[in-house]
């Protein structure tokens, strides 16, 4: 039965020059303004900092003048300390990949900034000082590294010992930075060591197989190629970072030990969770929120921070960086700012772009009061509809084709969010295995509507999903119907003829349909977007079978379904203000 192919972007030669016009202006002129204003406070660069084993940790301090006391904000990772805009020839030289991953608004910082770490600028004049570290085998420190470690805990630990007891520090100290400066501080928030006060990881995953490297059991071999080969130049690593991601296809004891213990952390968090980022940090970061604290004795509270906007330009914009402040101005200074009585979600829900449509408080994620909708598929039609499918049908899916797809129309407005749950039935031909790559996206107007992604990308879909067909046993303390989480630890090949179920898990997202508009389902057997720098995805790229197709089943004895939450969208006066803005 042929169902539609995906209707592609047909892109004019018009608009596919002024896409290159665009990249190489953002080459030669990204959108980043650095100050290098004279700092007022006191700066003491690679002090040194000792470890239980002896090695020595270097870090930059960064605090007021005068001997009063204040609170620590603390970062560590591998890039190098000392990679910051004040030390360049210029004085506002920035990092690379400001230049291949282009942001919807300008980013703004301070000379003194490290890479996705927090800006001096802003937290010294406030009352804080800021360490940035070297860690272990990067920059000025001692020794060689391993990341996602226990040794880097370890460091971690006796670094915040360290900042909390020295005479300038109140002995309350708070983690902050982005992407790996917000995922190390799993590991060492779960030991709950005796000055950290409260973290915020800004856009972090906490399992580095299923968030990142193998989706879905499918290999990355785009972004995650780039970042260790990047990552292993700028610090002194073992093992090699490369060779170690690739070498384990299962999620075997090499990356389980290498997962942090989230659920005993037991100090406040304040967790970003971005619906831009589904091909690196989305799915660890709602992950955290909802598993941090449920195996410690006394759990302490947390919040969620939504946005779909740039990763470095919500960061270091003024709306972020004035919640993150007023969470750290209730936790590490006991300010009385009104920040415990927030509701525990900030919730943007888009309609199109990285600009919020609304933003809400909600008490819980996913919001309560969402409807579980369950979308049944027909090959036959092409369409996705809450009655049951009562005749059965096949359609084939070429794995090097266009996909296939299918279509819901929304009768009213409806606001999607939360993540969603696949079930597929397929039997195979010509290949023991497959993997399968799933998207949504939100059509108007006839016209398909971007949204921001991943890696400067702006022409991302609502979410996406992946899964190796091969994988299908759940993991028994996490997989629920919305949320169909494998072990990744055995592979089954499938037989010829053979349907099988298999269950997708697709990324949390929240957007906004409009009457008329509709939701595509899309499944292929490659990746949705191309690796051209210049239209496409650039770096992201993930490994596809090259040969064989699949056969998607539906009906009566194959109940192919999609499971959404949904609920309708509320009136303008219930959409005004941002709550966490005061």
């Amino acid at each position: 039965m042929p169902t539609p192919s995906p209707e592609r972007f047909r892109a004019s030669p018009s608009w596919v020059w002024g896409r290159v016009a665009r990249r190489m202006r953002l080459l030669r002129h990204p959108r980043v303004v650095v100050s290098n204003a004279a700092p007022e406070w006191v700066v003491e660069n690679n002090v040194a900092v000792p470890t239980r084993d002896g090695a020595n940790l270097r870090v930059n301090v960064y605090r007021p003048t005068g001997t009063e006391p204040v609170p620590v904000i603390l970062s560590a990772h591998p890039y190098g300390k000392d990679a910051i805009p004040a030390n360049t020839r210029s004085g506002r030289g920035i990092n690379r990949q400001y230049r291949i991953m282009p942001q919807p608004e300008t980013v703004h910082c301070s000379a003194w900034t490290g890479w996705e770490a927090p800006d001096p600028a802003f937290w010294v004049p406030r009352g804080y000082a800021v360490i940035n570290a070297d860690a272990r085998g990067a920059g000025a420190s001692d020794g060689t590294g391993e990341l996602f470690s226990a040794q880097e805990a370890d460091d971690y630990e006796d670094l915040i010992s360290w900042a909390g007891t020295q005479p300038w520090s109140t002995g309350k100290v708070g983690l902050e930075g982005v992407s790996y400066l917000a995922l190390s501080q799993y590991g060492v928030a779960s030991r709950n060591p005796e000055h950290l006060a409260a973290i915020c990881p800004w856009e972090g995953f906490t399992d580095l197989y299923r968030d990142f490297v193998w989706p879905g059991g499918v290999r990355e071999n785009g972004f995650s190629v780039m970042w260790a080969v990047l990552t292993s130049r700028a610090a002194r690593l073992t093992p090699p970072l490369r060779r170690a991601l690739a070498a384990h296809p299962t999620r075997d004891a090499w990356y389980r030990e290498r997962t942090p213990e989230i659920e005993k952390i037991a100090v406040p968090m304040l967790v970003c969770g971005s619906f831009s980022d589904h091909n690196l940090h989305s799915r660890g970061s709602f992950e955290a929120f909802r598993r941090v604290g449920e195996a410690a004795a006394d759990p302490a509270p947390k919040w969620l921070y939504t946005h779909r906007g740039g990763k470095w330009s919500t960061y270091y914009g003024q709306e972020a960086a004035q919640v993150r402040a007023r969470f750290f101005d209730h936790t590490l200074r006991g300010l009385d700012n009104g920040w415990d009585a927030l509701p525990s979600v900030r919730l943007a829900v888009h309609e199109t772009g990285a600009a919020p449509a609304a933003v809400s408080g909600e008490a819980s994620w996913p919001p309560a009061g969402l409807t579980v909708r369950e979308l049944c598929l027909d090959v036959a039609s092409g369409t996705l509809s809450e009655g049951s499918v009562l005749t059965p049908a096949a359609s084939r899916l070429r794995l090097r084709g266009p996909g296939l797809e299918w279509r819901w129309r929304l009768a009213e407005d409806t606001d999607i969010i939360g993540p969603a749950a696949l079930r597929l039935f397929l039997s195979v031909e010509g290949c023991p295995d497959l993997s399968l790559f799933v998207g949504l996206r939100k059509i108007s107007a006839g016209q398909v509507v971007p949204f921001e992604g991943s890696f400067g990308f702006d022409r991302a879909w609502m979410s996406y999903g992946w899964q190796r067909a091969g994988y299908r046993a759940p993991d028994p303390n996490l997989a629920t119907p919305l949320l169909p989480v494998h072990r990744f630890d055995d592979l089954t090949r499938l037989s010829p003829g053979d349907v099988v179920p298999v269950d997708i898990e697709l990324r949390e997202h929240a957007t906004r349909m409009r009457a008329g508009d509709e939701l595509r389902l899309v499944v292929r057997g490659k990746w949705h977007h191309s690796r051209n720098p210049f239209t496409g995805q650039f770096p992201a790229g993930y490994r596809a079978q090259r040969r064989g197709a699949a056969v998607i089943h539906t009906g009566p004895d194959n109940p192919a379904l999609l499971r959404v939450l949904t609920r309708p969208t509320p009136g303008e006066d219930a959409a005004a203000g941002d709550p966490w803005l005061g």
